[in-house]
């Protein structure tokens, strides 16, 4: 049987380490990791990675677009596009992210998917939708157009899903029927999220007490913490299992604030996220819509033309970790968790993805140690870049 031989490798994995590394690939999966060199035989790859970091494949389950593409367009390329930016990037995993929009738009983006799925997800893979908006609170829209802002409707939700599986969704927690809609996705499947919302701390807890334990970027569109009232950000420090998204590209928070979340809570419930647009991969100037509101990107910010609001972001996953690393000092073995299996662990995949370990699905990216980007991307054992 052929195998795929990656040598000299500085393997980074969840609470694991180690330089000179041989990783043999049967099939799909990693058969080992190790010190010891593997003689290949004829018709066997072998790729020398040089010392570079290889670390599981990135998984982004908060991205809207790249490569001057959203999710949402109506051209039915696009999402081919963004899978091949977000390969670029080194993710091997992606949940595309759509915004408030109108459900026609949202089935239309759902039915792109499918044909990427069936075209066989030549780059990143994508089992999954997830859904921001558009059931989400109208007074903390952020960069979501408050046009098509809804309620909580599970008959919408299971159309879209006809369509296409439905993974994860964004909503506010304290609208009508949020308690009773984290239930009814979770029996469908669906990650329930709270965000862009404005809700207490008692209007949380009825949908955590159904399940619901997923936090969409943590501290941005969400109650502040405050001594009287501990909001959204407080209950995302009070209560350790809620999975909490963070943008880590220094902007969407600051580097105190990434040093409190990464050195106070649990990291087994933290996950890296890029919340990335369209504009991701483009220039400064680069301007665009975003669900009918226009946007511009100046000194790497995508911003709202009316209202400055924050659109989203422009990161890269590898940067964001090694922003991470700089800003806590945490070592990588620990960091790395919450850019992959943190994420698999949630989605069901966690014995699957996100380990470089015997058994796991050898979804894998080699990051250059001075650049920190990706110089070679695996997926199902196979060298995309």
């Amino acid at each position: 049987m052929q195998k795929t031989i990656i040598k000299n490798a500085h393997v980074i994995s969840p609470d694991f380490e180690l330089e000179g590394a041989t990783i043999v690939i049967e099939k799909n999966r990693i058969k080992s990791v190790s010190k010891r060199e593997s003689s290949p035989r004829p018709g066997d790859t072998v790729v020398d990675v040089k010392g570079q970091y290889v670390m599981p494949g990135f998984i982004d389950v908060h991205t809207h677009g790249a490569l001057t593409f959203d999710f949402c367009d109506s051209d039915p390329q696009a999402i081919f596009e963004i899978a091949k930016g977000k390969l670029e990037e080194g993710v091997t995993t992606f949940l595309p992210t759509t915004l408030t929009v109108s459900h026609g738009e949202l089935l239309a983006a759902a039915a792109n998917l499918k044909a990427y799925a069936e075209a066989g997800m030549p780059y990143a893979k994508t089992p999954g939708i997830h859904l921001e908006g558009p059931f989400i609170n109208v007074k903390c829209c952020g960069a979501q157009n408050p046009e098509f802002v809804r309620k909580p409707d599970v008959k919408e939700l299971k159309e879209i899903a006809k369509v296409f599986p439905v993974k994860q969704i964004s909503y506010a927690v304290e609208t009508e029927g949020g308690a009773k809609f984290a239930k009814d996705c979770l029996k469908l499947g669906v990650v329930p999220s709270c965000g862009h919302t404005g809700a207490k701390l008692a209007d949380l807890m009825p949908a955590y007490k159904n399940g619901l334990r997923h936090m969409t970027h943590f501290c941005n569109q969400m109650t502040p913490l405050h001594h009287r009232e501990i909001g959204m950000v407080g209950a995302g420090f009070l209560i350790e299992d809620l999975n909490t998204e963070v943008i880590c590209d220094r902007i969407h928070l600051c580097d105190d604030m990434l040093r409190l979340i990464f050195t106070r809570r649990n990291l087994a419930h933290v996950q890296m996220i890029t919340d990335s647009l369209r504009c991701s991969h483009c220039k400064d100037g680069y301007a665009f819509t975003m669900g009918g509101l226009e946007v511009k990107l100046e000194n790497g910010e995508a911003r709202l033309v009316k209202g400055g609001n924050l659109a989203g972001s422009t990161l890269w996953m590898g940067n964001g970790l090694k922003n991470v690393h700089d800003v806590t000092g945490i070592p990588l073995k620990d960091l790395v968790r919450t850019t992959s299996w943190n994420q698999a662990i949630e989605q069901g995949w966690g014995d699957d993805l996100g380990k470089v370990e015997k058994g796991y699905v050898a979804d894998l990216v080699v990051i250059n140690k001075k650049s920190w980007k990706p110089v070679a991307v695996f997926i199902d054992g196979e060298k995309k870049i």
